[in-house]
């Protein structure tokens, strides 16, 4: 099983451990392409600080994240597990597994990211400021940078079994699941269940939930079926139906009863 997330906007502090080693993140297909979106990142941002912050649409409570980008190259690693934080993060609770799970989470857990791709959670990313939604000057929309090395390292990554995608817009962008790979692949909407609404911050936190509860099993549905069997066995309620189509993903519907 392959989880696609989401990173998170806030993130922890990079922290003194030893600076980024491009070379030692995993899904090395990826590395010309992220040394691209660093060396530009780094430049735009040890320039001129107006510009970079219009670029990066940062507000002006967030001007110091310019200069946390300029300083990437020498800043402190950590996991990527430790740096990314918010609601689904808080919610997934990786600190908190046991080792067994934690192992599953390494193995099985990709992080999409403006600036390096995709990471898995054991990587050691320092803390940074760069969302896919992004447009650099030299490379343009980074979703569209991303899309080729995407493509020709993403279905290996997937290996045979289930993708179970649970990123934002933005990130999916980035790579789209196709053929014998979409048809194994399932994306997830939290609804309210008296209203039937999409739900907004409940979404992440459902999310998350839902990644600890597979880890926490040690639940590893080969497919999208059963996928819908090993959630409603956790709980969960869950609606489903396989696509009129081949190569199509599946669309999961979560009802959840609270939306705080």
């Amino acid at each position: 099983m392959l989880v696609l997330l989401p990173p998170s906007e806030g993130k922890a502090a990079s922290g003194r451990g030893a600076a980024l080693e491009l070379g030692s993140l995993s899904l090395p297909g990826l590395t010309g392409a992220r040394e691209a979106v660093l060396e530009e990142l780094v430049e735009l941002c040890a320039g001129d600080e107006e510009k970079a912050r219009e670029v990066l649409g940062l507000s002006e409570g967030l001007r110091g994240e310019v200069a946390k980008n300029a300083g990437l190259r020498t800043a402190g690693a950590r996991p990527a597990g430790e740096i990314y934080t918010g609601v689904l993060y808080d919610a997934l609770d990786l600190a908190s597994l046991d080792p067994a799970a934690k192992r599953r989470a390494a193995r099985s857990l990709l992080v999409f990211s403006g600036l390096w791709g995709a990471v898995r959670v054991t990587d050691r990313i320092p803390s940074y400021r760069c969302s896919m939604g992004v447009k650099l000057p030299g490379l343009g929309a980074l979703a569209g940078h991303w899309r080729a090395p995407m493509a020709e390292v993403l279905p290996e990554a997937a290996g045979d079994g289930l993708v179970l995608d649970l990123r934002s817009a933005a990130y999916a962008a980035a790579w789209k699941p196709k053929g014998e790979v979409a048809g194994r692949t399932a994306t997830v909407r939290v609804l309210h269940a008296p209203t039937r609404k999409v739900v907004s911050h409940f979404n992440k936190a459902t999310k998350g939930r839902i990644v600890r509860s597979l880890l926490s099993a040690g639940t590893a549905p080969k497919d999208p079926a059963a996928l819908v069997e090993a959630l409603r066995d956790l709980g969960y309620v869950v609606e489903a139906e396989a696509p009129g189509k081949a190569g199509r993903p599946w669309s999961l519907d979560v009802l959840v009863e609270e939306v705080h």
